[in-house]
């Protein structure tokens, strides 16, 4: 997730920002931890990577107590700040608003699902408990009217919400927005282009108008 996280810098007294602190390649905090949950298992792209993007050989299978210390290291800890920060924010505010913050390549990889073309500038992605219809309906129309496409659930789907709270509380609500890497990147190089600076400021004035409305509701 090619400068992700500056994409959607917002300050501490704005929203709390969890990070995951190790590439995909180490462990995926996306995916599922039953592997019969997870699709890209059969890819090799599960928890934990034994293939690259284009199918190629990454590592060998971690034995059981590989995986576990991985998991245990990256994945459990992650997950465990996501749910404390809801806890946190519906104890002291009564609602917790998740934005899941990714970007995503313009043409698909090998690995993808999603294989067809024309991917749109900004995905939007929903969970269809924790998603309120206002939600996805302010990032459209606010993407949309900086001149960019946009679609919902495509081509990568759902937004992250903590077991805990899925399914059990209304006042937990996600949204995903994904940043097609052509807007601020080469993506050849990965350095940033001119676009970069004008990108980051609308996503992050889009965050911070959801964060607001949110608040409101």
């Amino acid at each position: 997730d090619w400068y992700t996280s500056e994409l959607f810098s917002i300050p501490h007294d704005e929203a709390t920002t969890i990070r995951f602190p190790v590439s995909r390649l180490v462990v995926d905090p996306e995916r599922f931890l039953d592997d019969d949950r997870e699709p890209m298992v059969a890819r090799g792209m599960g928890v934990i990577y034994t293939r690259t993007a284009d199918g190629r050989p990454l590592r060998i299978v971690p034995s059981p107590a590989e995986r576990d210390a991985l998991v245990s290291r990256f994945y459990h800890p992650h997950h465990q700040a996501i749910t404390d920060t809801v806890r946190l924010a519906l104890n002291e505010h009564g609602s917790c608003l998740i934005v899941d913050c990714h970007s995503f390549p313009s043409v698909a990889l090998p690995c993808d699902l999603d294989q067809a073309p024309g991917r749109p500038d900004i995905c939007i992605g929903t969970d269809p408990i924790h998603t309120p219809d206002w939600l996805p309906a302010l990032a459209m129309e606010r993407f949309a009217e900086a001149g960019l496409s946009v679609e919902v659930n495509r081509p990568y789907a759902g937004a992250i919400v903590p077991a805990e709270y899925h399914g059990r509380q209304a006042t937990v609500s996600s949204i995903m927005i994904e940043v097609n890497r052509r807007l601020y990147i080469d993506e050849d190089t990965g350095e940033k282009h001119a676009g970069f600076a004008p990108v980051a400021h609308l996503v992050q004035r889009v965050t911070r108008e959801m964060i607001s409305l949110s608040r409101r509701r």
